[in-house]
């Protein structure tokens, strides 16, 4: 009894201070909706599009998610596309707190042309 006690207290210990950690994300991320269909399909800002192979898919802990679980949601997303840029790799479902987040590039030649701060997270319009 006091074990399990014991184990449940140092775990929410451990998983406590990691949900309020602040994620970081890559320079190449943009911001979008997508919407999950379930014919592993998604819509990306509207469009039409597919996850690329070994995507992943982050909740809001941080946690891979499948693609699946989510078929008929609608997410404010992080997200990055693949080397061809037709498919997109990697989906961070946003916070509020990181979605509150602003300016954040939605496209290739706003992050091309805005400066990021990575230390802070943010970007600057020039």
């Amino acid at each position: 009894m006091y074990r399990c006690a014991l184990a449940f207290a140092v775990a929410a210990s451990i998983v406590a201070p990691a949900a309020a950690q602040t994620r970081s994300f890559p320079q190449n991320t943009l911001r979008g909706t997508i919407a999950f269909a379930d014919d592993g399909t998604i819509a990306l800002n509207g469009r039409a599009t597919t996850l690329s192979p070994g995507s992943r898919v982050r909740d809001e802990q941080n946690m891979i998610v499948l693609p699946a679980a989510l078929v008929g949601t609608k997410r404010l997303v992080h997200y990055t596309l693949d080397i061809g840029g037709g498919q997109v790799r990697d989906v961070w479902i946003l916070r509020p707190d990181e979605a509150a987040i602003r300016p954040w590039p939605a496209t290739l030649e706003q992050a091309n042309t805005w400066t990021f701060d990575p230390t802070t997270m943010t970007w600057t319009k020039p």
